[in-house]
């Protein structure tokens, strides 16, 4: 899995930066793209990267404050003459639909794809045999949501020479054996998965975060994950601020990465003051004396997402 940053400033875009939206791209998994949050500009920040908006499955709003949504009504308008037939799913918090709805009637935009809204206050949102999303309440000016995608561990990989000892050759029943299937030889004898394949693979955590202050609820949404993205507004000399408007300092990102035993910290959202790299840097510095394996968000830049290291 990979992410990919299309906007990173907070409020409004800069000549820098763009507004929020974040890229989840699976590549190995389900071959799709999934999306957190839906700034404006966000679809021709897509023409300029990798994602394609045909393998766009499901959209994620962390809240309705404009620079998280004002992006999503033409995105999805547009999604169809990007080769996007394929069914999409909008998660977000009450009153997503009625954006969404009274923008496309009161501008006469079709579709030709199936569009499913689902609104939420939390829980538990998705669970297929690969993943679970589950989400939770943070503490912002309006009711803004944190996200965690859970993937599933997944079997090991099939062990040759264990295979050869049973007599089977490359086919159908290693497929069988590779979901969970106990097969039949031609013998008569049973065979368990378990009997062929390794130690099962580890599946991956990734918190993605909206607007916040410290609250609760962070810490289990980013327990063990092996990423956390997490809103860093302002640095910590600006906290009085930071908690006046609902938001986070780059200490108090790094204080909730290390509480919470994640594997890397991603800080992202912006304030404009910090107008480039150099501005920003004391951010991640401040950041990093907290919680070392921090990195800032920079757009246009894959990130690949890799295991936490696990205590021994």
């Amino acid at each position: 899995m990979e992410l990919y940053f299309l906007g990173t400033n907070a409020g409004v875009p800069t000549l820098q930066r763009n507004v929020t939206s974040i890229g989840l791209r699976m590549l190995d998994e389900r071959r799709a793209l999934w999306l957190f949050d839906c700034g404006e500009g966000t679809q021709h920040q897509i023409l300029s990267s990798p994602l394609k908006l045909s393998k766009l499955e499901k959209i994620f709003i962390t809240h309705l404050h404009g620079d998280h949504v004002f992006g999503l009504p033409g995105l999805l308008s547009s999604r169809a003459y990007q080769g996007g037939t394929t069914p999409l799913t909008v998660y977000g918090p009450p009153g997503t639909e009625r954006m969404i709805s009274t923008t496309m009637e009161l501008s006469q935009s079709r579709v030709n794809y199936d569009l499913n809204i689902v609104e939420h206050t939390g829980g538990v949102l998705f669970e297929d045999d690969s993943f679970i999303v589950e989400a939770a309440l943070l503490e912002h000016r309006i009711d803004s949501y944190g996200y965690r995608i859970t993937e599933k561990d997944r079997p090991g990989s099939l062990d040759p020479a264990k295979l050869a000892e049973y007599g089977l050759k490359p086919g159908p029943l290693f497929g069988r054996l590779k979901r969970g299937e106990t097969i039949t030889l031609d013998n008569g004898h049973s065979l368990r998965p378990e009997d062929v394949l390794g130690t099962p693979k580890r599946g991956m955590v990734i918190t993605i975060l909206g607007d916040t202050r410290p609250c609760d609820n962070v810490h289990p949404l980013s327990l063990n994950a092996d990423v956390l993205v997490h809103e860093a507004t302002f640095m910590h000399d600006l906290a009085d601020t930071a908690h006046e408007y609902y938001h986070s300092t780059s200490k108090q990102a790094a204080e909730a990465a290390r509480a919470a035993n994640v594997g890397q910290l991603i800080m992202t959202h912006f304030s404009s003051r910090y107008k480039d790299e150099d501005q920003l840097q004391p951010l991640l510095e401040e950041a990093q004396s907290i919680f070392p394996n921090t990195r800032l968000a920079n757009e246009h830049q894959l990130i690949p997402v890799v295991h936490r290291k696990q205590e021994s």
